[in-house]
């Protein structure tokens, strides 16, 4: 995009090494100033110069950039990284699966466990011990959920868009990820 600059940085505003995950962060004369009413919110977007987008990417050799998720949907389970965008991919392959999202809920030992929250296809069954064996057979068993949750459909905005902390709220007891 012209006239915009891009960088990933860690949490710590540091630029990562290509190939490193971390916060796509960009500045530039046509990104917005704020949000409108939000002082803190604007603050907290905009650091260093740069606004903090909440998404999660790498860049390759060439300068590409890939995103993986949003930040505040990662998981952090025993220090480990789970991108929910990454086990969701793996459980939309399984044949009974129509829709699916992978939240983080509390753990009292890791922090946070990632538990996946299905809808089924039409007249196809599948089991929570099934499903959770399927991502064991493709994802590192830290990422792969510890629960699953059957429902008639996920629920969502206006637009579509899956409402996570819905979510949270009905199977982890609170609406925002874990506060870290």
């Amino acid at each position: 995009m012209f006239h915009v600059v891009t960088r990933i940085v860690d949490e710590h505003d540091r630029e990562v090494p290509v190939g490193e995950v971390g916060e796509l962060v960009l500045r530039g004369p046509n990104v917005f100033v704020g949000y409108w009413g939000l002082p803190e919110a604007s603050t907290e977007a905009f650091r260093g110069g740069w606004f903090h987008t909440g998404d999660m990417g790498w860049v390759d050799d060439e300068g590409f950039i890939t995103l993986v998720d949003r930040k505040r949907d990662m998981i952090i389970t025993g220090g480990e990284n789970v991108y929910p965008i990454e086990v969701e991919q793996v459980l939309w392959r399984h044949p009974a699966v129509r829709e699916v999202a992978v939240i983080g809920v509390p753990h009292p030992k890791w922090e946070e466990t990632p538990i996946a929250v299905v809808a089924l296809e039409d007249g196809a069954a599948a089991s929570e011990k099934e499903l959770i064996a399927f991502t064991r057979e493709r994802l590192a068993h830290f990422k792969c959920p510890t629960r699953v949750e059957f429902v008639a459909e996920l629920p969502r905005n206006a637009t579509g868009k899956i409402l996570k902390s819905t979510l949270r709220t009905l199977f982890g007891g609170q609406e925002s990820a874990v506060l870290r």
